[in-house]
């Protein structure tokens, strides 16, 4: 995971490209570089050294014409190295420099034979071509300035100032001068009729396992974001039995404003269960307060469920980086594949759900995986994803959706994925915390936190500033007191309009209630007066 920056143009001043790549110095702790080509063109690099960390310096030289920054991890490069591009020379044991020759080797048409999460830019003399995976695990924004320059970036703060347009760019497309963007992943489920097969239930653990293991290569020590949830459960009961298999713990952590907070409480369970090394790391209110202004500029989103949880993964993603921890495995994803939403039990139909469940997915770039990304490259930690795993994707998604209805199921939410993994006979987990019900990351760390969150905003935005926030922001108006504040953030460090486009918010569909909090649900506010926490 790192930091790139690209300049296709000539006229600009070296140190000034220097200035531009260290506003994202934190995504690459370890070492940086710049490369000017002959033609006048720029790469810089910002780099976390997770893969090869002697030799994997950016930006990477393919033959004399052909440069290479890469963000991101190639979780098949071995294989690549074994198979196709088995004879070519290589320079380094970089999982990145597979790009550059499988580009040498193919041309353009390359991206699908990568497993992984990449946002790239190569440069071939004049010609360039950009990428991003296929669902922007990793980000990437492009901009146009006014002599014409194309400029890209992990991060919009890199760019933003420089060009007269920014925007964010499209996973699963690749971009080349002559060619525009072309769309190359075109994955079967993006048809929500395709979804015809029945649940097998062992096809599921596996290729979820599968995902795991290979998220787990690294040359540093990785760790799991544990907030006691379903899914963050799961990643670390898979990986538990790797570690395990290798006579080693596994460092787990967990976020909460106190020991009693709901994810704290569940998360102390599956470690004391699983047997890792586990913190329990806290933060309050007023601490999170504090940080709203760093961290808007940080993630770069005024989106208020963006905002919300970003706060508790911003310091528990400090904590880690802390305990010498590089590489963190996240649970993020599986809401959206299984509709563990509690707004989708109100699905009118099966065909509805199966089309949330995919737009969801497809929509994940602009909200949670912005967050995990931002906010813990914020402090140099690479989060990874397994339920974003491709070939897990195809299974899940392949799955008729009257399955995954939580009606079907009595109400309860990825009832399929829970099933998966209920074998008494050998546990994943405690089986309270298999069933437990869904809770949404910000309000698991303890209700309070969204509620004394709420209450800031309200001291600080007028009642006469909200009635004009369509006249100062006329683009995606904020509507509540909080939606406002963090847009007036946003505005402070990102003035531009373009920048305020690149900003997506998620409204939940079916439900009356409009904050996107998963307890403004009917079906949460049920559950928790009737006192069941499962």
């Amino acid at each position: 995971m790192c930091g790139l920056l690209a300049i296709i143009g000539k006229g600009k001043d070296e140190q000034l490209v220097r200035d531009l790549s260290a506003r994202m110095a934190h995504r690459g702790p370890d070492e940086n570089d710049l490369f000017q080509t002959e033609k006048g063109h720029f790469l810089a690099h910002e780099r976390l050294a997770v893969i090869d960390l002697y030799s994997g310096k950016q930006p990477i030289q393919g033959s004399e014409s052909v440069y290479m920054v890469h963000n991101g991890e190639i979780y098949n490069h071995q294989e690549l190295r074994n198979g196709i591009l088995d004879g070519r020379t290589f320079r380094t044991k970089s999982d990145s420099e597979v790009i550059v020759h499988l580009y040498e080797l193919l041309g353009y048409d390359f991206c699908t034979q990568l497993d992984g999460d990449f946002a790239f830019v190569i440069i071939d003399g004049d010609d360039y071509m950009a990428a991003r995976d296929p669902l922007g695990v990793k980000p990437l924004y492009y901009g146009l300035d006014e002599r014409g320059r194309m400029f890209f970036a992990s991060e919009m703060k890199a760019i933003i100032d420089q060009c007269k347009t920014c925007s964010t760019f499209p996973p699963g497309h690749y971009y080349t001068p002559k060619t525009g963007f072309v769309k190359y992943f075109r994955p079967e489920f993006e048809d929500y009729q395709t979804a015809t097969q029945e649940s097998d239930l062992v096809l599921i653990r596996e290729t979820l396992t599968k995902a795991t293991q290979k998220r787990m290569i690294a040359d540093v020590p990785v760790g799991v974001l544990l907030s006691g949830g379903l899914d963050s459960s799961l990643i670390t009961a898979i990986a538990s039995r790797f570690f395990k298999e290798k006579g080693q713990k596994l460092k787990s952590f967990a976020i909460g404003l106190d020991s009693e907070a709901p994810d704290v409480v569940a998360a102390r369970k599956v470690a004391q269960f699983l047997n890792t090394e586990h913190t329990e790391v806290f933060f309050n209110v007023d601490q999170g307060l504090e940080i709203l202004d760093t961290l808007i500029k940080q993630i770069e989103t005024y989106d208020v469920i963006t905002v919300r949880a970003s706060v508790p993964m911003y310091f528990v993603a400090n904590a880690i980086q802390q305990a010498g921890i590089k590489v963190i495995l996240s649970g993020e994803g599986a809401d959206e594949i299984f509709g563990g939403y509690l707004y989708f039990a109100n699905a009118p139909s099966a065909e509805d759900f199966q089309k949330e469940t995919i737009e969801r997915v497809q929509k994940l770039f602009t909200a949670d995986l912005l967050r995990t990304d931002k906010a813990t490259m914020a402090h140099g930690v690479e989060a990874r994803v397994p339920f974003l795993d491709a070939e897990f994707l195809n299974v899940a998604f392949g799955i008729q959706p009257d399955e995954k209805m939580p009606r079907n199921h009595d109400g309860k939410e990825k009832f399929i994925l829970r099933k998966a993994f209920d074998t008494p006979e050998n546990p994943y987990l405690p089986e309270e915390v298999l069933w437990r019900q869904k809770e949404q990351f910000s309000d698991g760390v303890g209700y309070s936190w969204v509620d004394q969150l709420i209450d800031f905003c309200a001291k600080q935005i007028s009642d006469e500033q909200l009635a004009g926030a369509a006249q100062e922001y006329p683009y995606n108006s904020p509507t509540t007191k909080e939606a406002y504040l963090y847009r007036q953030i946003f505005h402070k460090h990102y003035p531009q309009l373009s920048a305020a486009q690149t900003v997506r918010k998620w409204i939940p569909k079916w439900q009356e209630n409009q904050d996107p909090s998963g307890r403004a649900n009917a079906a949460h506010v049920k559950s928790a007066l009737s006192g069941k926490t499962e």
